[in-house]
C-alpha cells in the first residue's frame, strides 16, 4: 500500500446541497431560505451580535473599570532570589538564562523581598525603593536600563 492507494471511508463525503435547481430537487422555489424575512433576501448581512432589534447583550451588560493601554508588565524578582544565584553581577539576560524569570515582558523589576548580605551589581529596568536601599546598604550597585 502507498499514498496513491489511500481512499476516504465510504460515507465520509456528503453530496453538496444544490439549491434553486427546481422543485424536483427538494431545494427549489425558496431555496431553503423560507418565506420572506430578512434572511430570505439576497445580499442580507447581519452585524456580529445582532439580536433582531433587541438590545444586544454587549450593550445590556454594565461596563466597569479602566484598562490602561500604556501600562507596563514587569517580570518581578525578589532580592532573596538574587542572593541564591551566587553571582556578583545580575542582568536580565542572566535571569532569563538561569530561568529565574520566564519572559522579560516590558522589563525586569527588582523587589525588596528577603535580605541581601553581600555586594551585588544589579542591572534592571525598575527597582522598588526598598530594594534599591537594601542593595546599596549591602555595598552593591544599582543600574537602571532605559
Amino acid at each position: 500500500m502507498n499514498l496513491s492507494q489511500i481512499r476516504k471511508p465510504k460515507g465520509a463525503t456528503h453530496a453538496r446541497k444544490r439549491v434553486g435547481r427546481g422543485m424536483g430537487s427538494g431545494h427549489g422555489k425558496t431555496s431553503t431560505r423560507g418565506h420572506k424575512g430578512q434572511r430570505s433576501r439576497s445580499g442580507h448581512r447581519l452585524l456580529r451580535g445582532f439580536e433582531g432589534g433587541q438590545m444586544p447583550i454587549h450593550r445590556r451588560l454594565p461596563k466597569r473599570g479602566f484598562h490602561n493601554p500604556f501600562s507596563k508588565r514587569f517580570a518581578q524578582v525578589n532580592l532573596s532570589r538574587l542572593e541564591e544565584l551566587g553571582v556578583d553581577a545580575v542582568t536580565p539576560e542572566l535571569l532569563l538564562e538561569r530561568r529565574v524569570v520566564r519572559h522579560v515582558q516590558d522589563g525586569v523589576k527588582i523587589l525588596a523581598g528577603g535580605e541581601i548580605t553581600r555586594p551585588i551589581s544589579v542591572t534592571a529596568h525598575a527597582f522598588s525603593r526598598a530594594a534599591k536601599e537594601k542593595i546599596e546598604r549591602a555595598g552593591g550597585k544599582v543600574e537602571l536600563i532605559g
